[in-house]
């Protein structure tokens, strides 16, 4: 893989749960890391934090984390599960560069967008 996402969680089993319930792959654990995978495509990496490290505020505050969705599941799939999660979800909405697109927020607050063409 070329690239890859590193994201500070305050519970790594929790998080591993919900992305694995939106479609990531869990590829290895390693502490502190849990290495999940987006359709074959990008890694991401769910890291607990070293003791003494306190998260405070909002995660990723004006960053959208864009991941294409794979045919035929497409955004309807990832909607779907991230609502049986309970998960905050905005859209899907149509965008005018021709792309359908739900985005999704994680345990931590971390905003996940989901993307297909339209």
């Amino acid at each position: 893989m070329n690239s890859f996402i590193k994201l500070l969680v305050q519970d790594a089993s929790r998080s591993a749960v919900f992305y694995e319930t939106l479609g990531f792959e869990r590829v290895s654990v390693e502490p502190p890391f849990i290495h999940l995978r987006w359709a074959d495509a990008i890694d991401v990496y769910l890291v607990t934090p070293p003791p003494g490290l306190t998260l405070e505020g909002q995660r990723g505050l004006g960053t959208l984390l864009g991941f294409r969705t794979p045919a035929p599941t497409g955004v309807d799939d990832v909607l779907l599960r991230a609502q049986s999660l309970g998960a905050h979800v905005d859209g899907p909405s149509v965008q005018p560069w021709h792309t359908r697109e739900v985005i999704v927020t994680d345990p931590d607050g971390y905003r996940l967008n989901f993307i297909e063409p339209a």
